[in-house]
């Protein structure tokens, strides 16, 4: 069974352009590493970004989905990039039926295209592109208990060889990037998260479900849109949760997580 993840997928297409400060070395790193770690090849890929909100959940269904570059004021060789993944019909098909079993509305989008929450990560990730495809948007009402539940009703993809890829950034609050003052809150919310994520199975779900709760978590995210990937990912393992990944980047601690 393979595991899920939430990873970090950095900020626009921060991974293709200069970095002469190395701000993004160490997540180009980690996600560079992921392949490794995996215990076997993916036969395709179910990936829920920050970027993607619709009412009730979508999924995208194209034979070959396009990109959609949806960042702003970045180099023009950013809009070039190229990431030619298949999708997979089959699976988007499958992932809405287990949704719609499990009481979710859910539709497919044969002509939507994969946001830079999909394919800047996975190019670092998975470069050759060969890997089929499918994003599942966030629900617009944007609540935890409900994505913790979308977990649930994916997980036995799990064991079919799909990886569940919940992409975000466990500090999103693009106004204080940068800003000395807020590490101490970032700090504060990433030791709460992480003893959430490595908390028994249903003491993490009530953890989550609650995180506004936490210490600072209005600080690290005015709006949670970056953190609910990881509810998905989380709920769609019964098993335990761990740190795979903790830096401070521009001023602020990110981590990413793996559940088996």
């Amino acid at each position: 069974m393979l595991p899920s993840f939430y990873i970090p997928h950095g900020g626009g297409p921060c991974f293709f352009m200069d970095d002469p400060a190395g701000s993004w070395t160490g997540m180009a790193t980690f996600l560079r590493g992921l392949p490794a770690v995996l215990p076997a090849t993916p036969r395709a890929i179910l990936v829920i970004s920050g970027h993607w909100e619709t009412k009730g959940f979508t999924l995208t269904s194209g034979a070959q989905p396009s990109l959609v570059f949806d960042y702003y004021g970045f180099p023009p060789h950013t809009y070039q990039l190229r990431y030619d993944a298949p999708g997979t019909p089959e699976l988007a098909a499958q992932a809405a039926q287990l949704r719609r079993d499990a009481g979710f509305y859910a539709r497919l989008d044969p002509a939507r295209g994969f946001d830079h929450g999909v394919f800047v990560p996975l190019k670092v990730a998975l470069p050759e592109a060969r890997i089929p495809v499918v994003e599942l948007s966030l629900d617009a009402g944007l609540d935890a208990a409900m994505h913790l539940a979308a977990g649930r009703a994916l997980a036995s993809l799990r064991s079919e060889g799909v990886l569940i890829l919940g992409t975000g950034m466990s500090f999103h609050n693009l106004r204080a990037l940068g800003d000395p003052r807020v590490l101490p809150p970032s700090l504060q919310f990433d030791n709460w998260l992480n003893a959430a994520v490595t908390a028994p199975p249903a003491a993490r779900a009530l953890a989550l479900t609650n995180w506004a709760d936490a210490p600072s978590a209005r600080i690290c995210h005015p709006r949670h849109e970056h953190l609910l990937p990881l509810m998905v990912a989380a709920g769609a393992s019964h098993g335990a949760g761990q740190r795979v990944y903790n830096e401070q980047v521009l001023g602020s601690m990110i981590s990413g997580f793996r559940f088996d």
